[in-house]
């Protein structure tokens, strides 16, 4: 074999190594975005903490007015939006990102379930809105979809806005929720909520500094990411055993008391 021919053989060896590296690269990158994706929406460090502060000015409502809650707001200095009979004798307690793709799948797994329980009377939800994803990839989505959705608790209409925001969550990458038109185009979906009053509501940003109020708050509440789910106190969506059914068995144990 002449020395050119073994030059190019070992070429094309070298090449095709390369390129197997390259794919296990870029498979490794997959799988860690997959999971990454799917346990839970985690707080940034410090440089994502930066990030936020840096892009607090970007939404629509640049101008840091005072808090104002939405209608029947309640908890520790209004900052929680609760459903279901206020005696129930079970809360649970609900830090969520409208942009957080675990809030979604959450959502998803428990939604019926929570509806169910609210319903019958044995459980409350206080609700606590986050811009966790704003602060970690930038944008505002997080803070404009929040604000709109306690423009909805203003109307009445908050449950199923909320409901509708998570069933329409774009890629965690994707800042379409910081357009206040396609939220209001959004609350079509939700009988009687696009309303003069809700308009102006999302496009004046309300509720931004209400908003922020509640990042803070769960930013010094030392939780992990989004969702936290307090049932009664106790950090449930940390337990890795637990599923509707024995969820909606320690309410309906608690109610039976």
């Amino acid at each position: 074999m002449s020395e050119k021919n073994r030059d190019g053989k070992r070429s094309a060896r070298q090449r095709l190594a390369m390129e197997r590296e390259k794919q296990k690269s870029a498979e490794k990158r997959r799988r860690a975005l997959i999971v990454g994706g799917a346990v839970v929406c985690v707080l940034g460090l410090a440089a994502a903490v930066g990030v936020l502060a840096a892009n607090s000015g970007d939404d629509t409502s640049d101008a840091e007015g005072p808090a104002v809650a939405p209608s029947g707001a309640g908890g520790e200095k209004k900052l929680a939006v609760p459903v279901g009979r206020a005696g129930a004798p079970s809360t649970l307690v609900i830090w969520e990102d409208f942009r957080c793709p675990a809030c979604k799948a959450f959502e998803t797994a428990y939604r019926s379930t929570i509806n169910e329980l609210t319903g019958a009377g044995s459980l409350k939800v206080e609700y606590h809105l986050v811009t966790l994803i704003d602060g970690n990839l930038g944008g505002s989505g997080s803070l404009r979809s929040a604000n709109a959705a306690a423009c909805a608790q203003d109307a009445g209409k908050f449950p199923a806005y909320h409901d509708v925001l998570f069933d329409s969550q774009p890629a965690e990458t994707d800042d379409a929720l910081a357009d206040n038109g396609k939220l209001i185009e959004l609350a079509g979906k939700v009988q009687g909520l696009d309303t003069p009053a809700f308009r102006t509501c999302v496009n004046e940003g309300t509720h931004d500094s209400w908003v922020r109020d509640s990042d803070e708050a769960f930013r010094a509440g030392d939780f992990s990411g989004t969702p936290t789910v307090l049932l009664n106190g106790r950090n449930i969506y940390q337990d890795r055993s637990m599923t509707p059914a024995k969820f909606k068995q320690l309410v309906e144990a608690e109610a039976g008391r």
